[in-house]
């Protein structure tokens, strides 16, 4: 992933974020059925003497680009018995999903095909409907990205830059995004940045090797810089979202040095699997 960091983009103290690093976002992996059949009446419909395909269709829509076996899609919905012709309802990508950049504005895109030859088993009278589902897990990355943070040991110095402000940032395409940054002080000659973060998209958010839980929702982070500390909650590298939302402080773990006065970037990178479910209903009408 290349930077084109534009730090004379949104100058100002506007606490948003301001484009020039990233093409910004708040979506990952985009998820759609591919046509079950023939659409009448707004609805995808066959008869129940054809086969027809099942095709997931995966577009990457945000600035991280997954690598192969890193999206999972599981058919769920109707009984298994219903249908023949399906030697899987749990699949992974196989190639690279290129994230979205001035070249490739769409994204990268992969069709997995659960079958061509599924077939409904079942007598029908007239028609019947079936819900068909796909429960779709992702990794994904958020990068942000603070252009100028100021390192400032003696606060009544009035040159260069302000501490107690809030802070121009970047923030990549994903579901979860970054909604400010503020600067800020810890006690003499440490410095502290706050993050607000938020669940943008409509998904479930969880760690990285953990089990999604619907009653928590948590996510890793780590930061670039080793003189810095990051914690959300008194947990290091960790943060929980309450509604949707939760926030993260970063510390200078030493003291500047006496008349200290800069600015420096720091990047953030948050990392974490998200869930989504899509829906697509289908007819199956009576053949003669």
């Amino acid at each position: 992933m290349t930077l084109l960091l534009l730090t004379a983009c949104g100058q100002g103290d506007s606490n948003t974020p301001v484009q020039g690093a990233f093409l910004g976002g708040t979506q990952g992996v985009v998820t759609v059925f591919e046509p079950f059949g023939v659409e009448e009446n707004g609805l995808q419909t066959i008869f129940d003497t054809e086969a027809f395909p099942i095709e997931v269709t995966l577009q990457n829509k945000g600035e991280y680009q997954v690598q192969p076996g890193e999206v999972k899609v599981q058919l769920l919905g109707p009984a298994p018995e219903e249908f023949e012709g399906i030697p899987s309802r749990e699949l992974m990508n196989a190639g690279v999903l290129d994230e979205i950049s001035e070249l490739v504005p769409e994204g990268g895109e992969e069709t997995i095909s659960f079958t061509s030859d599924a077939k409904f088993v079942e007598e029908v009278a007239n028609f019947l409907d079936r819900d068909w589902f796909a429960n779709i897990e992702y990794t994904y990355k958020t990068f942000v990205v603070v252009p100028e943070v100021c390192l400032k040991e003696d606060l009544t110095d009035t040159r260069v830059c302000d501490v107690r402000e809030p802070k121009q940032f970047f923030v990549s395409g994903a579901p979860i995004t970054v909604t400010a940054v503020e600067e800020d002080t810890a006690g003499r000659g440490i410095m502290a940045l706050k993050l607000t973060l938020r669940n943008a998209g409509t998904g479930k958010v969880t760690m990285p090797g953990l089990e999604f839980d619907d009653t928590r929702e948590r996510l890793a982070f780590s930061i670039d810089d080793p003189a810095w500390e990051c914690k959300s909650a008194g947990k290091v590298n960790e943060a929980r979202l309450f509604n949707g939302e939760a926030e993260i402080v970063c510390k200078l773990k030493e003291t500047l040095p006496q008349d200290t006065l800069s600015t420096k970037q720091v990047k953030l990178t948050l990392d974490y699997k998200y869930r989504e479910l899509i829906q697509e209903k289908l007819r199956v009408k009576q053949s003669n």
